[in-house]
C-alpha cells in the first residue's frame, strides 16, 4: 500500500512539474509580449522592408496564441525567409495548446495616419485566413485586408473601432490571390479609409456619409503592421470547415508605410 501510494504521489508530482513547465513558458511569453507593448511607440516616418531577413529592429514573430476562432498557436519558427521573401507556414504540429501551429509577424512599434503596402500570396484552402492588417490592443482599433482560403479571388476588408466591426466588404478581384504576388493597400486618415488593389482604389469609407452613416466613428488610435495566416474554428459559417490537407503557406514580398 505505501509503494503504491509513493508511485501515485511521484505521478502527480511530475503532472504538476509539467503543468508548471507550461504555465512558466505561456507567462514569459506573455511578459516578452507586455515588455514590448511598453517599449511601444510611434513611429512618423516611412518603413520599407523587402523581407530579406528578420529585421529584429522594425518587427518581431508572435509567440502564443490568440484563442478563439483561431484554430492555431503561432510560432517564430513558422516565419522564415527566403529569396527575397517571407514565407508563413500553418502545419498540424501542437502549440500554445492548438492542434496547428502558424505565425504572425508584426511591427515593433505603431504607426499613425498614412498608407500600408504589402505584396503577398495567398494560401488556398476552406478554413483559412491569409491577413495583412493594422491592429492596436486597447482601445481595440483595427483595419483589414483578409483573402479568406474558400474563395480566393475575392478579398475581405474590415475594420473595428473600440472592439465593434460589422463593416465587412467583399470585393472581386479579378484574379486568384493564391496564384500569384499582387498589392494591397491601405490608406488611412482622420475619418476616412481607402483600400487598393495593385495601385487601384477599389473600395472606401468616410464619416461624412460614403459607405457609412454620417458622424461614424473610424479607427484613429496608431496601430501596429500585421500580418498572419490561420485556420478557424466555430466560424464555419464565415470560412468553411478546415481540414487538415498537409501544410499551407501565405508569402509576403514587402511591407512599407508612407506617412500622411
Amino acid at each position: 500500500m505505501k509503494k503504491t501510494n509513493l508511485l501515485m504521489c511521484a505521478g502527480i508530482m511530475a503532472l504538476a512539474a509539467v503543468f508548471m513547465s507550461c504555465s512558466q513558458a505561456d507567462l514569459s511569453s506573455a511578459a516578452a509580449d507586455e515588455s514590448l507593448e511598453s517599449a511601444r511607440y510611434t513611429q512618423n516616418w516611412s518603413l520599407w522592408d523587402p523581407m530579406d531577413y528578420y529585421n529584429t529592429g522594425t518587427f518581431n514573430k508572435a509567440n502564443w496564441t490568440n484563442g478563439g476562432m483561431f484554430n492555431c498557436g503561432w510560432k517564430p519558427e513558422n516565419v522564415s525567409f527566403s529569396g527575397g521573401k517571407m514565407a508563413i507556414k500553418l502545419d498540424n504540429s501542437w502549440s500554445h495548446g492548438k492542434q496547428y501551429s502558424s505565425g504572425e509577424y508584426r511591427t515593433n512599434n505603431t504607426f499613425s495616419y498614412g498608407t500600408f503596402e504589402t505584396n503577398m500570396m495567398a494560401a488556398k484552402g476552406d478554413g483559412l485566413v491569409t491577413s495583412f492588417f493594422l491592429y492596436t490592443g486597447s482601445p481595440w482599433d483595427e483595419i483589414d485586408v483578409e483573402i479568406l482560403g474558400k474563395d480566393t479571388t475575392k478579398v475581405q476588408f474590415n475594420y473595428y473601432v473600440n472592439g465593434v466591426a460589422n463593416n465587412e466588404k467583399i470585393i472581386d478581384l479579378g484574379f486568384d490571390a493564391a496564384y500569384g504576388y499582387h498589392k494591397y493597400a491601405i490608406e488611412w486618415g482622420p475619418g476616412w479609409i481607402n483600400w487598393y488593389v495593385d495601385g487601384r482604389w477599389v473600395y472606401g469609407c468616410n464619416n461624412t456619409g460614403f459607405n457609412a452613416p454620417y458622424g461614424k466613428q473610424m479607427p484613429s488610435h496608431p496601430m501596429q503592421i500585421m500580418v498572419n495566416l490561420w485556420p478557424g474554428t466555430g466560424v464555419d459559417s464565415w470560412l468553411n470547415h478546415f481540414w487538415w490537407s498537409g501544410n499551407k503557406y501565405a508569402y509576403y514580398d514587402y511591407i512599407k508605410y508612407t506617412p500622411l
